[in-house]
This record gives structure tokens, C-alpha cells and sequence, in this order.
């Protein structure tokens, strides 16, 4: 019998998802974020479930490659362009859209030969300082490359460093704005915070990434629990061992967690290297025969022990929800002092992974 832990995927989840979003921005189009094998996911497993998008994001060739060679045919955006002038000849043969942040990359494209021009996003640093051109440079780039001939459609494209928090998007915009002020064409500007809770940054292209996987990009639950998003992924075990502890008795690696008085506990077959979080504290909620419990001591490799006071009924066999529709992967998230986005990329290669509709 295989070891009982496995995810679960739910290809409806994913989308609804994509048109929840389509509701919220019913006039642009969308780049559904798919980068670190979308969130986790498997792009090879979900992608024909986003296929009512206008296209996929992501920063790895062999994504894009991947998704060429299993059919999807529509546009594939490079988030953070490519890497040497030698990946330009993939760009070109696969049809892919590049992000231009940096100076070489222009020289590059200037020495490059290709069967038909690429489309460019030009990338405006507007104050997060990853990638990007500043705003006083941004008109001038913009001519170089409309004047190239390998160069076909532009769009000025940012990303918000604030959108999730309480500052919010108004001073980068102001950067934005004033950046394109005389440059007529397409933008991408809004995330999946900007997409949720900021209209006015729309614009021609959004590019929702973890509220597909019906995630908060503020880490909180509660902030989308209201819009229609969906949990994707559903990572479950099971109980395959109790121990009854007397007062005094210490659990696991270290003896973190001490019982205070005799107390049921439960061993699961989930660890660090299965994607838990080993940093998780005593308290991080799991789900289990319809209540939630918590986590006591250290996260093993392989197992985790969880308290079964609320949950007496609970015994070898017993399903554990980690995370999915009934405990938000946000939530399980905040109390190991991440986000869900980390939970749900870290998902390791050796837990099962089994799609439904």
C-alpha cells in the first residue's frame, strides 16, 4: 500500500477561477500567470483547464516549450525576457513574447535574425527595482525598438510592489503614467492585487497568478473569501499512528511542544519533505473529521503529530486535510509566517498528484 498522502486538483476550481477574473475585467484580456509549473501545479496537468485564456506567462523556456509542444498555440509571455542572445533563436522558433528590462537585450535583438518580428514588453521600472527601464528612459527605448525591424508590437508593461498591502498602487502609477505619457499602445500593469481590488489599472492586459489557484495574493483568507475563487489544490494524509502522552511528556525533535496533561495525539504522514513547511510552529491548523486542530512540536521529514482533543473519534486512518477547500492554504500560511504562494510551489515530486473535474 503506498504511503496515504497525495493532492488532489480540481480542474473546475481552476476554471472558475479564470472567469471569476474575467468578471472583474471583463474589458482586457488576460495572461494567466503559469510560472514555477503554475504555482505548483503542473502546467501539463492544468493547462487545457485555462484555455479560455488569452494567453499563458511564465519565465521558463522549457514551460513555454512545453506548452507549445502540447498544443496550446496562442500567445506565451516571458516575464523576465530571455537570458543570453543565443535564446533569441527559441523566441523566434517557438513564437514566444519576451519582456525587454535591460540594455544588452536591445543590442541583442539588434544582431538577431528572425523568420518574423517578436513582440516586446517593455518593462518600466516604476520604484519596485527588479527589472525595468526608469521612467525618464522609457520613451527613448521605446523609439530604439519601434524602430528595429525584428521588432513587432510593444507594450509597456510594470509590476506592483504594493498592491497587497495598505500603500497601495497610486505612486507607481504615477510613475507609469508619466513614463507612456506620449507613447500610444497596449499596457500590462495590474497583478493579481491590482486585478482584485484596483480597476484603474487594468488596462489592455492583466495578469492574475495565485488567485487562479484560489489564493490571496495578501496572504489573508478573508480578503477573497467573498469574490468566487476556489481552492485548486487539496493536500491530504492520514493518521497512521497515536500516542496517548502523560503530563510532562515531550513531543518530537528538540521536545519543542511539552503536554501540560494527558493528551491524544495523532502521527501523520506528512513532513519537510513533502513541502510542509518545517518552520510551521506548534499551532499551525490542520482539518480532520470536520474540526480544525493543530500541529504540536517540530515538523519531521516525514511526519507531523497533531493534537486530537477536539477531535476524540480520530484514530489510525483518519483523513487530514493540510490545506484545500476546508482549511485555505492562506491560513495554514500566516501561522508558519509565509504565504500560500511558498506552500503551493514547494509541493515536493515524491506526493501523488491525482486531477478532477
Amino acid at each position: 500500500m503506498p504511503r496515504p498522502i497525495s493532492a488532489t486538483l480540481s480542474l473546475s476550481a481552476l476554471s472558475q477561477n479564470l472567469q471569476v477574473i474575467r468578471g472583474i475585467a471583463p474589458r482586457s484580456k488576460i495572461w494567466s500567470v503559469v510560472k514555477a509549473d503554475a504555482y505548483g501545479h503542473g502546467i501539463r496537468r492544468i493547462w487545457k483547464s485555462l484555455a479560455a485564456t488569452d494567453g499563458f506567462a511564465l519565465l521558463d523556456f522549457n514551460e513555454a516549450i512545453s506548452l507549445r509542444e502540447s498544443g496550446w498555440q496562442g500567445p506565451i509571455l516571458l516575464l523576465e525576457g530571455f537570458f543570453s542572445p543565443q535564446d533569441l533563436t527559441l523566441i523566434d522558433q517557438y513564437r514566444l513574447t519576451t519582456t525587454v528590462h535591460s540594455d544588452w537585450q536591445i543590442e541583442a535583438l539588434k544582431n538577431a535574425t528572425f523568420s518574423q518580428p517578436v513582440n516586446i514588453y517593455l518593462k518600466i521600472n516604476s520604484g519596485m527595482n527588479r527589472f525595468g527601464f526608469p521612467p525618464t528612459r522609457i520613451e527613448s527605448v521605446w523609439q530604439t525598438l519601434k524602430a528595429l525591424p525584428q521588432v513587432g508590437d510593444i507594450t509597456l508593461m510594470s509590476h506592483f510592489a504594493h498592491a497587497d498591502g495598505p500603500e497601495g498602487v497610486d505612486g507607481q502609477m504615477q510613475q507609469i503614467l508619466a513614463a507612456g505619457e506620449n507613447i500610444v499602445g497596449p499596457r500590462s500593469l495590474a497583478n493579481s492585487a491590482a486585478t482584485l481590488w484596483y480597476p484603474h489599472t487594468h488596462a489592455d492586459w492583466v495578469r492574475p497568478g495565485i488567485v487562479l489557484y484560489g489564493a490571496s495574493p495578501s496572504g489573508k483568507w478573508r480578503d477573497i473569501a467573498d469574490s468566487g475563487l476556489r481552492p485548486v489544490m487539496t493536500l491530504r494524509s492520514e493518521i497512521i499512528a497515536c500516542q496517548t502522552l502523560q503530563a510532562g511528556d515531550r513531543v518530537g525533535y528538540s521536545g519543542r511542544y511539552r503536554a501540560a496533561q494527558a493528551q491524544r495525539i495523532g502521527i501523520v504522514a506528512c513532513g519537510y519533505a513533502d513541502g510542509y513547511p518545517r518552520h510551521a510552529p506548534t499551532g499551525t491548523p490542520v482539518w480532520i473529521d470536520g474540526v480544525r486542530t493543530v500541529t504540536l512540536g517540530t515538523i519531521a521529514m516525514d511526519v507531523m503529530m497533531i493534537d486530537l482533543t477536539p477531535c476524540p473519534q480520530a484514530d489510525i486512518g483518519s483523513v487530514v486535510e493540510l490545506w484545500g477547500g476546508n482549511l485555505p492554504v492562506d491560513d495554514v500560511a500566516t501561522a508558519a509566517g509565509t504565504l500560500g504562494y511558498e506552500l503551493l510551489t514547494a509541493l515536493a515530486p515524491r506526493v501523488p498528484v491525482t486531477v478532477t473535474e
